[in-house]
């Protein structure tokens, strides 16, 4: 069995083609049926550090505009719109079948003395005092259907433990307010703009579904179609992604068919790391 940890590396490892042209794998990330948009932020950060210098990301923002296809690479064309003293701005289009399906603006700053302050991480249990991700899901496969069992339970490259865990199989309703600590599979030895990446395509991953939670939808109970439309992170602070993180997340709002969510991604010692905003799509499915 193929390593998920290398398989996700290797997705970072996108190809140079020309002058701020990149092409990236498509298949490989959290689900067969289309590209993760995780992924593609990660990508797309990652093409864009391919043509700067010495500064680091500071915020992205991007925009999911079509389903990824997983069967093709994606083409990314980094446009570098800005480089100036101490910022510099990039621009990445995602390419597949001729027509854009995700755009991303990021900009890198230079490293900067200043006085700082935070907001308190949230007291929760440790990671280690939690259920693993992948062992949860062995226990509760039986309740997804038989044609999407295999997904259910492929393996990622994300260890994850529910801190709110809610039933995703009925429609038990819970806070929107929910964490969970997550980090790489295991200790990897790559730069650290590259674990600013698998932050990246990390922070995808349960941030919708805040917005779904007051109401008992999920993806398994069938009544909700949904899908990331937007994705801003902030980075605060160096990533250091084989490290347990802490992801606390709510939706101030819902309304419209859309979905309003928020998280903060804190280091185990209480670092604000990140701070993450996504709207997505929430819309009832009609009998």
């Amino acid at each position: 069995m193929s390593d998920p940890v290398q398989v996700l590396l290797d997705l970072l490892d996108i190809e140079p083609l020309e002058d701020n042209l990149f092409r990236g794998v498509g298949t490989g990330g959290e689900t067969s049926r289309r590209i993760f948009g995780g992924q593609v932020v990660a990508q797309a950060l990652a093409a864009a550090y391919h043509t700067v210098d010495g500064r680091a990301c500071h915020s992205l923002h991007a925009y999911f505009l079509r389903p990824g296809d997983p069967s093709i690479p994606v083409i990314y064309e980094v446009d570098r719109a800005r480089d100036g003293g101490s910022f510099t701005t990039r621009r990445v289009v995602a390419i597949q079948h001729g027509r854009q399906i995700f755009n991303l603006a990021a900009s890198f700053h230079i490293d900067e003395e200043s006085p700082a302050h935070q907001h308190p991480a949230p007291e929760v249990p440790q990671p280690d005092a939690l259920p693993d991700r992948a062992a949860q899901r062995l226990k509760e496969v039986d309740k997804v259907p038989a044609a999407r069992r295999e997904e259910y339970l492929r393996p990622s490259a994300i260890e994850l433990r529910e801190v709110t865990p809610y039933d995703k199989f009925d429609d038990s309703t819970a806070s929107d307010e929910n964490a969970v600590w997550f980090r790489i599979g295991r200790k990897v030895d790559v730069p650290i703009w590259k674990h600013q990446c698998l932050l990246a395509y990390a922070s995808d991953m349960y941030l919708l579904g805040s917005a779904m939670r007051p109401y008992g939808e999920s993806w398994f109970t069938g009544n909700t179609m949904t899908a990331s439309l937007d994705h801003a992170i902030w980075f605060h602070k160096p990533v250091q992604f084989d490290d347990w993180h802490l992801y606390a997340m709510d939706a101030p709002f819902a309304g419209g068919a859309r979905g309003f969510n928020r998280g903060l991604i804190y280091s185990q010692s209480g670092d604000l790391i990140a701070s993450v905003a996504q709207e997505g799509l929430i819309r009832p499915i009609k009998s």
